[in-house]
């Protein structure tokens, strides 16, 4: 079904530190200028002159904020704000670029540099990555946040599962208020002065990904922000190869991480009437990779957000000029190599193929299972400190590192390796996804904030084995759901340390619980401690097992038992036929289809797919009727059926490498204007009826050829950010 589009949407964009530069002018909707250094002003004049709608984008925990540091801002040193972790190491972005404490005075420092963006004319503001490392916690400034905040001397986080809690919760809210403060303030500041509207976003990466690198971060806090305008959602290769564990293998899983990471952020707004771009990086912030190997990683993040048919909006790039200009290593490891032309042209036809996607919906039909969730809760990030013995620290063992993607995990020791797997979450996740159903993980803190946020959902899987409840009424919301038919299913042996922390579920004055979900259960007619096995609960049902799920990660039978939890309760809702397997994860949006073939199945037949197709990740756009796929391959096409019945024999851009405007029909020509960034090579496949005796690009002869089958015609020709008119004669 097709939508109308919304009036001067921002459907794409982009972000670049660097002035303006032809051969990285992607020719998106709205660019990301970023960082708030003295050049500010002419760096927004540079992009606004080639047509852009102006953002600014900076860092809310680290930046070139040196001046600040160094008292140079205030006249005092700033230093004591810098996070620290426990042997008095600051945690660093780079030379003299700390992870910041999000003091009130340091929130005042950020402002007088926004108004700045503001006095400029930008029309929104993204506060990037507010990040508190679980590690940290021990710079003076947190002391001193901790006293005022929970009226109590300062506790060392690593002391027990308590204070690492507590300190995670304070990071947390320290975040939330810089935020919110900051976009008040400065909403106030633009309408006061200019009598005009700034949007703030802000820029994140997943919940999954800040849980399993071991990060704080507001999240689902920030839903409920008066002045938040939407997100970023920050994934890409370098989050989504970060390794986990499935059947006792640990591996990168790059499209399975990123279909979840996307996947919890769709989720994160989802019925809040917030703005959500869905990020992806063509490269990655680790530069030792080669370019098919950045190729195939992107290929697998693009697919698995395009999955997620909620989003419609992108950005399509961080960093193009590292992408058009830079250098990575050449397959054979002798020097470096600038990137591909072929793969410089499919990259620009995924960017505008990414333009068009709001047009579509998905289309009805689809044969997988649907209504099955995994919660995840704020609170998992609480729970991925240091709370080891002091003698484990002096050997220089235990948890205690800082991992942000840019390192090799076979420098991790096995203990580390084994924390960063994350195995609680993956070992309820993976086993679905593997077997082609689209779980969708939900924020479980959404459920008491915004009600009907379950409804879809036939059954969920919950474990508070790696996160809490924050308040007692999700178990309400959660039960009430149950009663009218849902089928909740519980992986939980009691034995996370986290339980004791204090928290509503065990607080004095109340009816004190040693574990939350013996509330849950309580709060059902179950009693605190059900025996395993299946409960009924008015309509629906309680499926209990009382295992870890970490250990379902490590096995064949953990694999299966996960499986099988979800099938025995469509049984139990009388929908045993909607389960089923696949070996594909597969979905149609208007004429795009997105397909990527599972991996490590038992079925590891290829798979084909049939019609008449242009191919997206090819640069000369093949029209294939055949499309083979091994285990573990992207695919992105253009089904031609759909442009034959909407578009007939009338001559139109079917796909194209660039941003195509101004199309124009007349008796004997057809012409437009083409848009892309310099020293390019642009692929447009063009519908035509009658092969044109003539066609030019720029007024120069252009390099064509037909597919009479299909009734379409490819265009190659140079590109410029200009434009280039092509023009069609017959």
């Amino acid at each position: 079904m097709s939508r109308i589009a919304k009036k001067g949407a921002e459907w794409t964009g982009f972000q670049e530190s660097r002035p303006y530069g032809p051969k990285y002018d992607l020719r998106t909707d709205f660019v990301m200028v970023y960082g708030i250094s003295n050049d500010l002003p002419e760096r927004i004049e540079g992009w606004k002159k080639a047509g852009y709608t102006i953002h600014l984008m900076t860092g809310v925990s680290w930046g070139q904020y040196q001046d600040y540091l160094y008292g140079r801002f205030d006249g005092r040193d700033h230093w004591d704000e810098a996070q620290t972790d426990r042997k008095g190491k600051h945690l660093l972005h780079g030379k003299d670029v700390p992870y910041m404490v999000p003091t009130i005075s340091f929130t005042e420092y950020l402002a007088t540099y926004i108004k700045r963006a503001i006095d400029c004319g930008v029309e929104a503001i993204h506060l990037e990555e507010p990040e508190f490392w679980a590690s940290a916690g021990y710079a003076e400034a947190f002391k001193r946040e901790w006293l005022n905040y929970y009226g109590e001397e300062w506790i060392p986080p690593h002391a027990s599962p308590d204070a690492q809690y507590r300190a995670s919760k304070l990071k947390a809210a320290m975040y939330y208020r810089a935020l919110d403060r900051l976009c008040s303030q400065m909403k106030e500041y633009s309408l006061v002065t200019y009598g005009r509207t700034v949007r703030f976003y802000v820029p994140t990466h997943s919940l999954i990904n800040y849980t399993q690198w071991r990060i704080v971060s507001p999240e689902a806090l920030l839903v409920s922000m008066p002045a938040c305008d939407g997100f970023i959602a920050q994934i890409w290769t370098g989050t989504a190869r970060t390794p986990n564990v499935y059947k006792g293998v640990g591996r990168e899983r790059t499209f399975e991480t990123a279909y979840l990471e996307y996947g919890i952020m769709q989720e994160l707004t989802r019925g809040t009437g917030r703005e959500m771009w869905f990020l992806h990086d063509p490269i990655e912030d680790n530069p030792r990779y080669t370019w098919s190997d950045y190729r195939k990683n992107y290929k697998s993040t693009v697919v698995a957000s395009l999955l997620h048919p909620g989003v419609e909006q992108y950005e399509v790039c961080p960093w193009p000029r590292r992408v058009f200009e830079g250098s990575y290593p050449k397959e054979d490891a002798l020097g470096k190599e600038t990137i591909p032309g072929d793969y410089a042209t499919v990259l620009l036809t995924v960017m505008n193929v990414l333009r068009d996607m709001h047009n579509y919906d998905e289309e009805d039909g689809g044969t997988y299972t649907t209504g099955i969730g995994l919660c995840l809760a704020n609170s998992a990030m609480y729970q991925r400190g240091d709370v080891i013995p002091d003698a484990c620290q002096q050997a220089g063992e235990g948890a205690a590192f800082k991992y942000d993607g840019t390192t090799a995990t076979d420098m991790l020791t096995s203990e580390q390796r084994e924390l960063l797997d994350w195995s609680a979450f993956y070992g309820l996740a993976l086993p679905l996804v593997k077997s082609g159903i689209p779980l969708r993980p939900v924020q479980l803190d959404n459920i008491l904030t915004f009600p009907g946020y379950l409804e879809g959902y036939r059954v969920l899987l919950l474990s508070y084995e790696f996160m809490k409840p924050e308040h007692p009424g999700i178990h309400q919301a959660i039960g009430q759901w149950v009663r009218e038919g849902g089928v909740l299913i519980y992986f939980g042996d009691g034995a996370d340390p986290f339980h004791s922390v204090r928290e509503w579920w065990n607080s004095a004055g109340g009816r004190v619980y040693e574990r939350p979900e013996e509330h849950l259960f309580e709060s059902m007619g179950l009693g605190r401690n059900p025996e395993e096995g299946e409960h009924a609960v008015g309509e629906g049902s309680v499926l209990f097992f009382r295992e870890n799920p970490a250990a379902l990660s490590r096995s064949i039978a953990g694999d299966k038992q996960v499986r099988d939890s979800v099938r025995r309760a469509l049984e139990i809702r009388g929908e045993a036929d909607a389960y089923k397997e696949s070996g594909l994860l597969q979905i149609k949006r208007g004429p795009y289809l997105i397909t990527h073939v599972l991996d490590e199945t038992e079925n590891r037949e290829p798979v084909a797919l049939r019609g008449e197709f242009v191919d997206l990740f090819e640069a000369d756009l093949p029209v294939k009727r055949s499309v083979e796929l091994e285990p573990g391959d992207d695919s992105l096409l253009y089904d031609l059926s759909y442009a034959k019945k909407i578009a007939g024999s009338v001559p139109s851009v079917l796909v194209s490498s660039s941003r195509i405007r101004e199309e124009k029909r007349e008796a004997d020509r057809y012409f437009f204007v083409s848009e892309s960034p310099s020293e390019m090579t642009v692929s447009t496949r063009i519908r035509v009826a009658v092969e044109p005796h003539m066609v030019t690009a720029g007024g120069q002869e252009a390099v064509v050829s037909r597919d009479p089958e299909s009734g379409t015609l490819l265009v190659r020709y140079p590109g410029t950010p200009e434009g280039v008119e092509v023009v069609l004669e017959w």
